[in-house]
């Protein structure tokens, strides 16, 4: 059985390992294949660069497989500091993962659409890669969907982190600060639609940034402070007492 120190390091280091492959397979792949707004573009680099989307999805899904484990690790450190807590933060990273799932098949229908196969034989070239970005752009709809339960989440993380006794309590706060302000953007997303406020963007995301990569480097590099006490399951204390 792990210790606490033990357990902190451990959820550190799939934090770092899910920030890193969801940055690369949500981020910087799309980046690299995705042309805003130009479907024949768009399409000309995935039949040129059709290896680089599956990476980006296979990322994806090493990126949920990831995020699960971290959920119970986090569960396991947190259960005896508020269980009812650590059972939300579960239930809300096991809402998302399905979903995310669900979603990467989006970018496979457009591999399949930009690869012309020939039972698409009836459809023309700039027919399919009008369909192949449609479902890029829906794969993007479903990370926004997603986005509601990523942000969430941390809510119930920060609370934690709040009342237990070996974490600072600010990673807590900046963490329920983040939360709330990317449920705010996330909902806000939804509504408008087409429309984006930048500002307003970049002004959440800095915001998720200040709250997750302090706690997830605090984890990984610090861990629990041994000179505070470290909470014990409930059993435990009552065998102790008794």
């Amino acid at each position: 059985m792990r210790s606490v120190r033990q357990q902190v390091r451990y959820a550190g280091l799939l934090y770092i390992l899910m920030c890193v492959t969801g940055l690369l397979g949500l981020l910087f792949i799309p980046n690299a294949l995705i042309v805003r707004g130009d479907a024949v573009a768009t399409a000309n680099h995935l039949r040129a660069f059709p290896t680089l989307l599956r990476w980006g999805i296979a990322s994806e899904l090493f990126h949920q497989v990831v995020f699960a484990y971290l959920a119970l690790a986090l569960y396991d450190l947190f259960r005896p500091v508020n269980r009812s807590a650590a059972t939300q933060l579960v239930l809300l990273v096991a809402m998302s993962v399905p979903i995310m799932f669900l979603n990467v098949l989006n970018e496979f229908a457009a591999l399949i659409l930009v690869g012309a196969p020939p039972f698409l034989a009836t459809f023309s070239r700039p027919q399919l890669d009008s369909l192949a970005f449609l479902f890029l752009r829906l794969h993007g709809e479903g990370i926004g969907v997603v986005d509601v339960f990523w942000s969430l989440w941390l809510v119930p993380f920060g609370l934690l982190v709040m009342k237990s006794r070996f974490l600072p309590r600010v990673l807590g706060i900046l963490l329920v600060i983040a939360g709330v302000a990317y449920v705010a953007h996330s909902v806000i997303s939804l509504l408008l639609g087409g429309p984006r406020i930048i500002l307003y963007e970049r002004v959440t995301m800095l915001a998720r940034a200040a709250g997750e990569f302090p706690i997830m480097l605090w984890l990984l590099i610090k861990g629990a402070d041994a000179r505070r006490p470290w909470p014990r399951p409930a059993g435990v204390v009552r065998d102790a007492a008794s």
